[in-house]
């Protein structure tokens, strides 16, 4: 039987190099705990630059500026809550320039919810 954190990681791997075989060539990962077999899984993933930004919105507008450059869409990756929330002013600039941006995040595990109700 296989324990939920490698079944993560096996899902995590499989989209991962679904992106990579359409062509995507980098990540920017803000890292957080929840996020960990995504973020795994773009370290990983052989032909995947990855860069690492702990800060959410500065790491979207990196991840921008190297879709911009290579005219390809960047993998975001943040962990759950309120932090791909600070992807939105890239998000909206990727929008209204026509830049793709592929943004990844995690899920907060079930029965977590009920702590913050």
């Amino acid at each position: 039987m296989t324990d939920i954190g490698s079944l993560n990681l096996a899902w995590s791997q499989a989209m991962i190099a679904g992106f990579v075989s359409a062509g995507i060539s980098d990540a920017v990962i803000s890292p957080g705990s929840r996020s960990t077999p995504l973020a795994l899984a773009l370290l990983r993933q052989a032909g995947l630059r990855s860069h690492v930004a702990v800060d959410e919105r500065s790491a979207a507008f990196f991840g921008l500026g190297i879709a911009k450059a290579q005219r390809r869409p960047v993998i975001l990756l943040a962990t759950s809550g309120t932090a791909p929330a600070n992807w939105l002013p890239a998000i909206i600039e990727a929008s209204q320039a026509g830049v793709p941006l592929i943004a990844v995040s995690a899920d907060r595990p079930p029965g977590i919810a009920w702590l913050w109700s």
